[in-house]
């Protein structure tokens, strides 16, 4: 159930339109607070992901864009999200960051 909840969250839906889609999809109660615990966990490791400390050096950084729906205002709209990986000296791959607005990319990545 909550990877379920966590699809709904991560397409932008509210707690009450997962709640309002559990009792639509398979007739079940779930309650608000449930929703929230399960989401509130994700934002835990969010923000000890973005907090983690990152190599010196990555001697190849790849650039990307997907677009992705997200929900806005009651709309859904198509939405470009920025990838940044590394690849550090030991040949591992790296999240360096991602971003949803639009950027100027070197100077807002790399300052």
């Amino acid at each position: 159930m909550d990877s379920q909840i966590l699809s709904l969250y991560a397409k932008g839906m509210t707690t009450r339109d997962i709640v309002a889609t559990f009792k639509e999809m398979y007739d079940a109660d779930v309650s608000p607070t449930l929703i929230s615990k399960v989401t509130d966990a994700v934002k835990e490791q969010v923000i000890e992901w973005q907090n983690r400390p990152l190599d010196a050096l990555y001697p190849i950084v790849y650039m990307d864009c997907i677009v992705v729906k997200v929900r806005q205002d009651s709309t859904i709209i198509n939405k470009a999200v920025y990838l940044a990986l590394g690849v550090n000296t030991d040949g591992q791959k790296d999240l360096l960051g991602k971003f949803t607005k639009q950027l100027n990319m070197r100077k807002d990545i790399f300052g």
